[in-house]
C-alpha cells in the first residue's frame, strides 16, 4: 500500500449558484428539477489541458472518427508506434492525455497507447455525455484500431471498460484505478451534492431510464466484474473524496480473477501520477 503525506479530502464542489437554483426549480415544479439534475448530469466540464500532458497531445496521432451506434464524433489518440497496443479510458470531464504518466511508461515498456476524448470531452464535440457514450465508443475503438493487450480505465472510464467487456472487448487484462461501482449510490451522491431532496434519485434514475432504456443499475461494476474472466487490477485511494474506497473494494470482491492495491493520500486523481501505482500497472500488465 503507497501513501502520500498530502491528504486530498476536499471534494468537486457545485457552485454556489447552481445549488441555488436547483432549490429554487424544486420549490416550482418536481418535473422541471429532475430535467435540470438531468442536463447538469450529463454535462462535462472541458478543462484546460495541463502542462504535463502538453507532450503526449503534441507527439499524439489525431482522428476525429465517427461512433455509428450513437451517430455521434470522438477524438482518438495514437501515442507511440509499438505493436502491442493498450487502450486507455479517461474518466467523467477527462481526457484522451489524462492518463499521460501511465502512457510514457507503457511506451518506455514496448506498448503504444490509443486513448480518446469522449463525447462531450475534449476536443470531441458536443456537451453532453453519459456512461454507455463512453462503452460505445470504447467498442467502437476495439474494431478500428484494436486488438488490445490490455485497458486502462479511470473512474467512470474503469465502470466503462469492465462493461465492455462484458459486451465482447477482448483483452488480457485490464486495470481500473478509482472506479465507481453502483449507479444508484452514483445518482444519490450527485443528488445530496445538489443538496436536494433523496427522492429526486429515484426521479433521476427513472428519467435516464425512459430515455436510453434498460436499467441503470445493469451498469453497476461490481455486476460487470462478476462475468469478467481475465485478469484485473483494482486500484483505490483510501482517502478518494469523490469515489468512496468502498467501491473498489467490492468491484474487487466480485471479480473472478482480481488484485486490489489500495493507497493513501492521494485523492482521486493524483493516483494517476504516483510512480508506485505507475509501476504496479506497468508490472501487472507485463505479467498478463
Amino acid at each position: 500500500m503507497t501513501k502520500n503525506t498530502s491528504i486530498h479530502t476536499q471534494s468537486l464542489k457545485i457552485p454556489k449558484f447552481i445549488l441555488l437554483s436547483s432549490k429554487f426549480i424544486s420549490y416550482i415544479s418536481p418535473k422541471l428539477t429532475t430535467l435540470y439534475a438531468a442536463k447538469l448530469f450529463t454535462t462535462p466540464i472541458k478543462h484546460k489541458v495541463p502542462k504535463r500532458e502538453l507532450h503526449m497531445d503534441r507527439d499524439s496521432v489525431q482522428n476525429l472518427i465517427t461512433v455509428p451506434s450513437l451517430n455521434k464524433d470522438v477524438v482518438v489518440y495514437e501515442y507511440g508506434q509499438n505493436e502491442k497496443k493498450i487502450l486507455l479510458v479517461h474518466g467523467w470531464s477527462g481526457r484522451g492525455t489524462q492518463l499521460v504518466k501511465i502512457a510514457d511508461e507503457l511506451l518506455k515498456s514496448g506498448y503504444s497507447t490509443v486513448s480518446f476524448d469522449a463525447t462531450g470531452h475534449g476536443k470531441s464535440p458536443g456537451n453532453n455525455s453519459i456512461m454507455t457514450d463512453f462503452i460505445a465508443a470504447i467498442i467502437e475503438i476495439d474494431k478500428q484500431y484494436g486488438p488490445f493487450d490490455a485497458a486502462i480505465g479511470h473512474s467512470l472510464g474503469g465502470m466503462s471498460v469492465l462493461n465492455a467487456i462484458n459486451k465482447g472487448l477482448r483483452l488480457k487484462c485490464a486495470a481500473i484505478i478509482g472506479s465507481g461501482d453502483i449507479v444508484q449510490d452514483i445518482i444519490d451522491d450527485f443528488v445530496a451534492k445538489l443538496e436536494l431532496k433523496p427522492e429526486f434519485a429515484t426521479s433521476l434514475r427513472l428519467h435516464f431510464e425512459k430515455k436510453y432504456g434498460g436499467k441503470m443499475n445493469d451498469y453497476s461494476a461490481y455486476k460487470a466484474a462478476k462475468d469478467t474472466d481475465i485478469p484485473i487490477l483494482v486500484i483505490h485511494d483510501k482517502d478518494d473524496p469523490e469515489v468512496s474506497v468502498k467501491a473498489g473494494i467490492n468491484i474487487h470482491k466480485h471479480l473472478k480473477n482480481g488484485t486490489l492495491m489500495l493507497t493513501e493520500g492521494l485523492g482521486h486523481r493524483k493516483v494517476l501520477g504516483n510512480h508506485e501505482v505507475v509501476h504496479k500497472v506497468i508490472q501487472f500488465i507485463t505479467n498478463n
